[in-house]
C-alpha cells in the first residue's frame, strides 16, 4: 500500500521529519493479517476476489478456533487484523471476536460493504471501538449498484458511512479501478471530502476471483495514469491545505516509481530523499508483511492468493506456516531481490516496487516471476531507457 498523502505532507515540508518518518515502512515483527472471517455476503460484486454469495460455506472456522488463532497471532508479534469477508458483519459472532482481538491488543479494522449498517449496528461498532472502517464504493449510485448487482446499494452505503461517521468512527473509502467507473474518481474524491470521510484508498484490479473473470475491465494504462496525476494533485493540494486525509493506492506498486516521477518534475530537489524513502517503503509486500487467513483457515501471501495455500491453522500454527520457507512461492517472495524475469526482473526501479503483482503476472504468463502486464510506466520512467544508454556508451568506450 502507498501512503501518498504521507509523502505529499513530507514534500509539503520540505524533506523527511526523521529516518523512519511519513510513508517509510518499518518491518514489523509479524505481517498484518487479512481475515476472511465469513465467505457468505449480501451481494454479488463483479470483481469479488473471494467469490462470495448470500449462501452459507461448509467448514469455516469455529468462534473458538478464531480466538485461539488471534492468541497465536498475537503471540507472533501481528501488529494489526483486517476483518474482512464476504461481509463479516453477517458472522454471528463478529463482535465476540472483535472485542476478543481489541482485549488483545490488535489494532482492528472492519472492511464492509456498508449496506448493513444501520444506527443500531452503528452504535456497536462504536462500542467495539474499532480502530477504522472501510466501506466500498465503486462509483456514483448507477455505476455501483450496477457493479454490485443490487439497486440501492450506494444508498445504503452512504447511509452506513454517515451512520459511522456520526458516531466518530475512523473512516475509509476503498474504489477498485477498472475501464468502466474511471471517470467517476473525481465524484468520488470530492464525495470523500463532502463527507468528511479520513481516508480514500484505490486499489488497481487484481486478476482473482470474479476480478480475473473480469479482467478485461482492468483501467488501460493511460486511464490509470490519469487517475494517479489526479490522486497526486489531489493529495498535494490537500497537504498545502493542512488537511488531515489520507490517500493511499495498492495492487499496483509502479505508483510509487511513478510518485518518484512525479517529485522530480515539480520538485526535483527532493527527488534524493524521496526516492530513498520510496526504497524504505519497499513496495509489494505480499507473503511479507501482509498475510491471508481465509474462511476456512487456510494461510495465503495475500488476498489475491486463494488458489495457493500456504498451511491450514487446524494443522499447525500460523506462526510456524508463516515462517516456513520449504514453499517455493513463499521462499520467492521473501527473497530480495525477488527471482524476477523479463521488463521486471531487469527493471532499475524494481527496489521500489519490488516486482508489484504476481497474481497478474501468473494469470497474463503462468509464471509468477515473469513481467506485471498491469506496469504503465514507460521504459523512461522504470530507468531501463537510461540504463540502455549507459549500456551503449559503456559498449563503445571499449570498442
Amino acid at each position: 500500500m502507498l501512503r501518498i498523502s504521507h509523502f505529499m505532507r513530507e514534500l509539503a515540508a520540505g524533506g523527511p521529519a526523521g529516518p523512519r518518518g511519513g510513508g517509510g515502512r518499518a518491518r514489523p515483527t509479524g505481517p498484518v493479517v487479512i481475515w476472511n472471517l465469513i465467505r457468505r455476503c449480501n451481494l454479488n460484486c463483479r470483481h469479488c476476489y473471494a467469490l462470495s454469495a448470500d449462501t452459507d460455506f461448509a467448514g469455516e472456522l469455529s468462534t473458538a478456533e478464531v480466538k485461539a488463532v488471534m492468541e497465536d497471532l498475537r503471540r507472533f508479534g501481528v501488529p494489526a487484523l483486517i476483518l474482512s469477508g464476504g461481509e463479516p458483519l453477517m458472522r454471528p459472532d463478529i463482535f465476540e471476536l472483535s472485542r476478543h482481538a481489541k482485549a488483545l491488543g490488535f489494532y482492528v479494522a472492519l472492511s464492509s460493504n456498508g449496506t448493513l449498517i444501520d444506527e443500531t449496528l452503528a452504535d456497536r461498532l462504536a462500542g467495539i471501538g474499532y480502530d477504522y472502517v472501510g466501506v466500498s464504493i465503486d462509483g456514483v449510485e448507477a455505476t455501483h449498484d450496477r457493479f454490485r448487482r443490487q439497486p440501492g446499494a450506494f444508498a445504503a452505503s452512504i447511509a452506513g458511512i454517515r451512520h459511522c461517521h456520526a458516531r466518530g468512527l475512523k473512516l475509509g473509502l476503498r474504489f477498485t479501478l477498472t475501464r468502466d467507473n474511471a471517470p467517476e474518481l473525481p465524484a468520488l474524491l470530492a464525495l470523500t471530502e463532502a463527507e468528511g470521510i479520513e481516508k480514500f484508498y484505490l486499489s488497481h484490479l487484481n486478476y482473482a476471483g470474479r476480478g480475473n473473470r473480469n479482467r478485461g475491465d482492468d483501467a488501460a494504462h493511460a486511464m490509470t495514469r490519469a487517475a494517479m496525476d489526479l490522486l497526486f494533485e489531489t493529495a498535494w493540494n490537500q497537504a498545502q491545505r493542512g488537511l488531515d486525509r489520507e490517500i493511499v493506492t495498492g495492487n499496483n506498486d509502479a505508483d510509487g516509481v511513478y510518485l518518484l516521477r512525479w517529485a522530480e518534475r515539480r520538485m526535483p530537489q527532493h527527488a534524493g530523499w524521496l526516492r530513498r524513502r520510496l526504497v524504505q517503503w519497499g513496495g509489494n509486500a505480499s507473503g511479507v508483511n501482509v498475510a491471508n487467513i481465509d474462511n476456512r483457515g487456510e494461510v495465503h501471501p495475500d488476498t489475491m492468493w486463494w488458489h495457493h495455500s500456504l498451511g491450514n491453522v487446524r494443522d499447525r500454527p500460523f506462526s510456524a506456516i508463516w515462517a516456513d520457507r520449504t514453499d517455493p512461492v513463499q521462499a520467492g517472495l521473501n527473497a530480495r531481490p525477488r527471482p524476477l524475469t523479463g521488463r521486471c526482473g531487469s527493471c532499475p526501479s524494481r527496489d521500489i516496487c519490488n516486482g508489484s503483482s504476481r497474481i497478474r503476472a501468473l494469470r497474463a504468463h503462468n509464471d509468477i516471476w515473469a513481467a506485471d502486464p498491469g506496469c504503465y510506466l514507460s521504459d523512461a520512467e522504470t530507468g531501463h531507457a537510461a540504463a540502455a544508454e549507459r549500456e551503449h556508451a559503456d559498449a563503445l568506450a571499449t570498442a
